[in-house]
């Protein structure tokens, strides 16, 4: 059974790595940026068709507006691109936004921050695989009725690739990122060439349509809150760009530069094809509609509407259907792997949070591959639980999006310009604090810019689903107070020298007994060897045949310990030895008592269920009683030996990490084989 396990893990996962070979699981910027901006690349592919979709309620003359809300995503875009590069520098250990904020804001607001990216990045996943399921399921119709069960196994293979390393992770999911960008880039240029050139009339399939607005008469307020949500849905182009601030420590030395220089590539990549998709989707007249069965005019029966990248590569490459292929298979493809920014971003910012005592130390720890193991699969299971809960519906999910991220940025681009500030109040180089200004100028502008999208997303936003992502936040932010005031008081409790170091003024020694076998003769020659001032075997009476006959023949060994019997009428084993350790301490306040409990080592799993269970109940009751200690007597079964001789060779958890070698846990595993054979002679 742990060969098998063993095996099929080092299948999924491969070997283990050493802990001083993480310098070689560094992201050359080559692989980080597949790696940290697939989120914000692949949300080009629906980030447009967003703006088209809510602009067609108004009919297609609010598609004028389409470019000046594109031009206003993209200066967005630009500003916190600009912001971040100063984020990476200022702060390059990985904490991101959360650092920033905490150093500058107070640990409210670093935890405000830290609450809405976790929420924000479990959202990434639950969004990009049920986005990209729904698009593969409208081609494969047996994924679209089962998109569920599809979108729960694709963030199992992403888990299983992570898990394996965050380098070979970011080959692995390199190639679909870099074809999806060559591939839109190819088409955005081969299309705005043909009709701004050649002069050619490259035409969507929906270009003939007419549009039916579902609200006629928008004038005034309600068109200015139309356009207020449009923008606020393109915003969503720029979800994953903290992504960066959150992963510095992933990347090769110079860290903070080969970071800033991704973010400089993800912006310029991200906002070209945000724009280029805008106009031409423009000169070829696509038409996208919320509704299309009502909206669309002209449209044949039974039509089915594509989404706004398929039309685009439908119409760029008529007449080269290969074109049409691989943009379209790119696409859905990184769908998918979008959510792979979070399965970084969380990981890591799960490590520094737990650093600070927010969450559990388990999340600080690196698995065999030297990725944050416990981080991944915590967020695999939150992302499979959004899935499960909304039924894989995209449209449900992405109402809850967005928020997150600009509850992140606002409170990051302050804690810049406070940063900034307190920087300038004591550098005295004329050169340095003008450098610090634009610095400042740079993040003031970038808050008042994310300031004013947070209004507008809250605002288009809460009432269609944005209001359970802010509770999901608040429940989060109360929790991590809870864990850093539980690990305080832990440590305050245990720390200072005022311990009450009277020694104890007896040992006694208590071995609890239910027949007189070799197990209970071992107990009874480790008891004594602690040298205790009184010793005694105790066993409790459930049935008096048993009882006589363990009595008849202790009393008939050469056994020199006297053997007290406790009654007990309901049959009970834990409760009575309970209260007669409870008495014994009673009535000596200052005597320690220590309790030898036999136990069996087994090398099956159902053994375990046979065995051994007295020995836990008492274990788990006898370990609040103060005064007293419980020490376990290892009794090795036959069974046992074929388990060390299956585990000899095998790392312990945990022994790669501690830099022992395989061969090192298989002399380990000899030598418990060369202990246990003792204990059974």
């Amino acid at each position: 059974m742990s060969k098998i396990s063993t095996a099929t893990k080092r299948l999924i996962l491969g070997r283990p790595y050493r802990s001083d070979t993480l310098g070689a699981t560094l992201l050359p910027k080559r692989i980080a940026l597949p790696v940290f901006a697939s989120d914000a690349v692949s949300s080009v592919a629906y980030a447009p068709e967003e703006i088209f979709l809510v602009l067609s309620m108004a009919g297609i003359s609010a598609y004028a507006y389409t470019s000046w809300i594109g031009i206003a995503v993209a200066v967005v875009m630009v500003v916190v691109v600009a912001s971040y590069r100063q984020n990476v520098h200022a702060y390059p250990s990985g904490g991101g936004d959360f650092e920033v904020a905490t150093k500058n804001l107070g640990p409210s607001a670093g935890l405000t921050v830290a609450s809405a990216l976790l929420v924000d990045y479990v959202l990434t996943v639950a969004v990009s695989i049920a986005a990209a399921v729904s698009n593969i399921g409208a081609a494969v119709p047996v994924i679209g009725d089962h998109k569920v069960i599809f979108a729960v196994l694709a963030i199992a293979l992403l888990t299983a690739g992570n898990l394996r390393g965050v380098r070979e992770a970011g080959k692995a999911f390199a190639v679909p990122t870099y074809i999806f960008i060559v591939s839109v880039l190819v088409m955005l240029v081969w299309g705005l060439v043909d009709t701004f050139i050649f002069g050619a009339d490259v035409q969507a399939e929906s270009a003939d349509f007419g549009m039916r607005s579902d609200n006629s008469h928008l004038y005034g307020i309600a068109l200015v809150f139309l356009i207020a949500r449009a923008f606020s849905s393109g915003c969503a182009a720029l979800t994953g760009v903290e992504a960066i601030s959150n992963g510095v420590p992933a990347f090769r030395k110079p860290k903070s530069k080969n970071a800033a220089t991704t973010l400089l590539m993800l912006g310029g990549i991200a906002i070209t094809m945000l724009m280029g998709m805008i106009v031409l989707a423009e000169k070829t007249g696509v038409k996208i509609a919320e509704n299309p069965e009502e909206q669309l005019v002209g449209a044949p029966d039974g039509y089915q509407q594509k989404t706004m990248m398929a039309q685009l590569a439908q119409a760029v490459f008529d007449g080269f259907p290969v074109g049409f292929y691989v943009v379209t298979i790119a696409t859905a493809l990184v769908l998918m792997l979008a959510a792979n920014t979070a399965f970084n971003g969380f990981p890591v910012l799960a490590s520094v949070l737990s650093q600070h005592n927010y969450l559990p130390r388990q999340l600080h720890t690196r698995g065999d591959r030297l990725a944050f193991s416990n981080g991944i699969l915590f967020l695999a299971a939150a992302a499979i639980g959004f899935v499960v809960a909304f039924g894989g519906q995209v449209t449900a999910l992405i109402q809850l999006y967005i928020v997150g991220v600009f509850i992140s940025f606002t409170l990051s681009q302050a804690g810049m310009v406070l940063h900034w500030n307190r920087l300038l109040a004591d550098e005295q180089s004329r050169r340095e604090r003008a450098r610090m200004r634009r610095s400042r100028l740079v993040n003031c502008v970038g808050l008042v810019l994310t300031g004013t999208v947070l209004v507008i997303v809250l605002i288009t936003k809460f009432a269609a689903g944005a209001w359970i992502a802010l509770v999901l936040m608040i429940l989060l932010f109360l929790m991590m107070r809870g864990i850093q005031r539980h690990y305080a008081a832990v440590a305050e409790e245990l720390s200072g020298s005022d311990w009450d170091a009277v020694l104890p003024s007896r040992t006694r020694s208590v071995v609890l007994v239910s027949k007189l076998h070799k197990p209970t003769l071992r107990a009874l020659a480790y008891a004594r060897v602690t040298r205790p001032d009184t010793l005694e075997a105790v066993t409790v009476n459930v049935d008096d045949a048993d009882t006589r006959d363990l009595v008849r023949k202790w009393e008939s060994s050469d056994i020199r310990v006297p053997l007290k019997v406790i009654e007990s009428p309901y049959r009970e084993i834990t409760r009575p030895v309970l209260d007669y350790v409870k008495r014994l301490r009673r009535d000596s306040p200052r005597d320690v008592v220590m309790v030898f409990i036999p136990e069996y080592v087994v090398g099956r799993w159902w053994e375990q269920v046979l065995h051994n269970q007295s020995a836990l109940r008492l274990k788990s009751r006898l370990l609040f009683q103060r005064g007293v200690i419980v020490a376990s007597v290892p009794w090795q079964l036959e069974s046992s030996a074929r388990a060390v001789s299956r585990l000899r060779g095998t790392a312990a958890p945990g022994a790669v990490r501690r830099g022992f070698t395989d061969g090192g846990a298989g002399d380990g595993g000899a030598g418990d084989g060369g202990a246990q054979k003792r204990g059974r002679d």
